[in-house]
């Protein structure tokens, strides 16, 4: 705390509630925060990076972009972490399915997160960290799931890789292998940033796309339609 404005975040102290929603994208950010919150007021619009402070059936809630990939997330998250006195953060995402019976818009809860990253050499530690969720966090987001009763859903490992397009066409099959769900890009920097710092993450992702059948759904869709994704995070937050 004391440090704010950050080089990357424009807010004041106090500026975000202690639990913030975080895609990717700037505009799902803006989508949500038009869509969900009440009285939604933007904090941060640095580099495009949409954040908003709102209420959600009474509870202050906020919402910003992480951008893509671990390096953003890993900045994003520590300035929101150990700037701005968040506890909770909830990554609300898109992934793609490495398993046969993951459908397109099926959730998935990132109860861990694999990695090809070296995000973790930073920590020097005398072995293999294992990224996870937060417990209190997951319990209550299956909860509200189940709860609903609409949503298909899965609890697994997720695979946050720092490649999109990979050279090497074996990768997906040994994940898969391994019983990991689906890929992504943001997860495991998330769960670092929060283990380091004794704070609170989560990770909840909409299946856009299946790299096992090929099927996908539009950048458009991907804004502005995964109801269903928000909807759990915000009764989580």
């Amino acid at each position: 705390m004391g440090n704010t404005p950050t080089p990357h975040i424009a807010a004041k102290e106090g500026d975000f509630a202690k639990t913030v929603l975080m895609p990717g994208d700037p505009l799902r950010a803006k989508y949500v925060a038009e869509t969900f919150l009440e009285d939604a007021r933007l904090v941060n619009n640095v580099r495009g990076v949409n954040g908003y402070t709102g209420t959600y059936h009474g509870k202050r809630v906020s919402v910003m972009a992480s951008g893509m990939g671990m390096p953003s997330m890993g900045i994003y998250s520590y300035e929101l972490y150990h700037f701005y006195g968040v506890e909770n953060i909830i990554r609300i995402g898109t992934a793609g399915a490495i398993q046969p019976d993951l459908r397109i818009r099926d959730v998935v809860l990132g109860m861990g997160a694999c990695t090809d990253s070296a995000f973790a050499g930073q920590f020097c530690l005398p072995g293999t960290f294992a990224p996870i969720a937060s417990y209190e966090l997951l319990a209550k987001a299956v909860s509200v799931i189940e709860e609903m009763g609409t949503v298909r859903y899965r609890v697994g490992n997720v695979l946050s890789s720092d490649v999109f397009y990979n050279d090497n066409p074996d990768t997906r099959d040994l994940w898969q292998k391994m019983g990991v769900l689906a890929v992504e890009m943001e997860s495991a920097a998330l769960y670092m940033n929060a283990a380091r710092c004794g704070k609170n993450a989560l990770t909840i992702c909409t299946i856009s796309d299946s790299l096992v059948t090929g099927e996908a759904t539009t950048s458009e869709e991907r804004q502005t339609s995964f109801n269903d994704m928000l909807k759990i995070a915000l009764e989580t937050a």
